[in-house]
């Protein structure tokens, strides 16, 4: 799976994504540039492409990150209550500050998503069975005590159908001044790649790494920290994407082995790549509705995820 490739792929899906939806829109009609076909363009297609593609991209190298820390192929925030935790910090910032802003609601929530991974990475360190299925099965125990909580909670107050909105992904709402927060990914994207090597060395255990003089636990919390906040930034944009942080650095790992740093650029392309096929595919299967990004990833992904499930059983 070479990089060139990847980026070939990731300009023609993007280039398709651009001319997909209701409102018909043609290269043609974009050298007019105060017609309506314009004026979609540049306030929903443009938005809408970016943030897909930010997204795929800052959840797949969250995944990455959690899994190399973890030292476990099926952890992310999908099955780490990282997605869990963070709707409950953003169900918190509703009820307690109401009249918070966009950044308030997301250093809220943010606090949530980075304590709910500690205590998941502490839970972890505790289990004496480490199994790489049965830990992401913890995992998903974990998220979903977090999800019945913020559940109730939302019930007693009144607020579910306000917390649906984070339930479901949904790219359809993106539109120009409602996206720029994914703009916080790019440089924690940047610092994932500065400190991959870093990383690398930290998933091959604390003992390891401190004889190669590695802060062994700053180095983590900054991993957790980074995958927090791309958590946040994706979920009170988006909504909830499930699978793809688990599934994107599987698949690269197969073609190119555990080197966080020799991997990050191929699953940022190709998390990238699979969300705006899912898109693509969530806006034509019922021209002119839409499937929810966060239904079409579900489906995709829980079906390669039983497959790498297999997979490593039939190679164990």
């Amino acid at each position: 799976m070479k990089k060139r490739y990847l980026i070939i792929a990731l300009i023609g899906f993007s280039l398709l994504s651009l001319f997909v939806g209701v409102s018909r829109i043609t290269p043609m009609d974009l050298l007019d540039f105060k017609s309506e076909e314009t004026e979609i363009f540049l306030i929903s297609r443009l938005p809408r492409l970016i943030a897909i593609i930010l997204a795929g991209a800052g959840m797949s190298i969250a995944g990455l990150i959690m899994q190399q820390l973890s030292r476990n192929k099926f952890v992310s925030p999908t099955t780490a209550g990282t997605l869990d935790a963070t709707r409950l910090g953003i169900l918190v910032s509703m009820l307690m500050f109401a009249n918070a802003s966009t950044i308030e609601k997301m250093i809220i929530a943010f606090a949530f998503a980075l304590a709910g991974t500690l205590l998941f990475m502490q839970i972890l360190d505790r289990i004496k069975f480490k199994d790489a299925i049965f830990i992401p099965l913890v995992g998903l125990m974990f998220g979903n005590i977090l999800s019945s909580v913020t559940t109730f909670f939302a019930y007693r107050a009144d607020v579910i159908q306000n917390m649906s909105a984070w339930l479901q992904g949904d790219f359809s709402m993106i539109m120009k001044g409602r996206f720029e927060l994914l703009y916080i990914s790019i440089p924690v994207l940047i610092l994932a790649y500065v400190y991959a090597n870093k990383f690398t060395v930290a998933g091959m255990g604390e003992d390891f790494s401190k004889n190669l003089g590695l802060a062994y636990r700053r180095v983590v919390n900054l991993g957790l920290i980074l995958v927090a906040l791309i958590t946040t930034t994706v979920v009170l944009t988006v909504g909830l994407i499930p699978f793809l942080g688990l599934i994107i650095p599987n698949i690269i790992s197969i073609f190119h082995g555990d080197h966080l740093k020799k991997t990050l650029p191929h699953t940022a392309l190709l998390g990238a790549i699979f969300l705006l096929i899912c898109d693509i595919l969530g806006r034509v299967l019922i021209y002119p509705y839409e499937i929810s990004i966060s239904l079409m990833v579900g489906v995709i992904g829980s079906g390669i995820f039983l497959y790498l499930l297999f997979r490593r059983k039939a190679y164990a």
